[in-house]
């Protein structure tokens, strides 16, 4: 008999939004957990990391394009001869090219620093991945041996016997990468 109010399991699972039409609780609370996890990691991160990552973003918009177009546009105008009420501070424009220089150091820098930040992210991803694909894996050898000896109990024969026997055996993933690495080894010396 199911009793109305929920075990402290569900409780836990259930999300603390509610779920978009269409949306199952589980995605809910998984998009919510993944959002809460992004904010945690956001908080943990270093004052240097986190303006390295807003220099980055603030590079990467148009904004910063249009103050470029307005600075350089104007300091070449000036310098040029185009606008003629000031003089000339830098007419071969090395002044403007070693500030350019010195910018695109550091701009570079500032986008080096954020994308080894997203790298790190990117791997810790992968290992979640590849975490939840070997439990995926063990998970579904388990539920084929089930399958078999429900088969067998039931004296049911099925065309993917032959088959079973390789479906049953559980990955190895050391030795899946150890294939990998050996096959692109030998690509690399062919």
């Amino acid at each position: 008999m199911h009793s109305s109010v929920p075990s402290n399991d569900t409780a836990r699972a259930t999300p603390t939004t509610p779920a978009a039409d269409g949306l199952a609780p589980a995605l809910a609370r998984n998009i919510e957990a993944l959002v809460e996890r992004r904010k945690r990691e956001a908080k943990a991160a270093s004052r240097e990391e986190r303006a390295a990552a807003a220099i980055s973003r603030f590079a990467g918009s148009m904004i910063f394009v249009y103050i470029h177009l307005v600075f350089f546009g104007g300091w070449i105008a000036f310098n040029i001869g185009v606008v003629p009420i000031v003089q000339a501070w830098d007419p071969s424009l090395v002044i403007l090219a070693m500030f350019a220089s010195v910018e695109a150091i550091f701009l570079s820098t500032f986008v080096l620093i954020n994308q080894n930040r997203m790298a790190a992210e990117d791997d810790a991803r992968a290992d979640l991945d590849l975490q939840v694909s070997l439990l995926n894996e063990h998970e579904t050898t388990k539920l084929i041996k089930m399958v078999e000896e429900i088969a067998k109990r039931l004296d049911v024969q099925t065309e993917a016997d032959e088959e079973l026997k390789e479906l049953k055996r559980d990955v190895a993933p050391e030795a899946v990468l150890d294939k990998i690495v050996e096959a692109g080894d030998k690509a690399t010396l062919s």
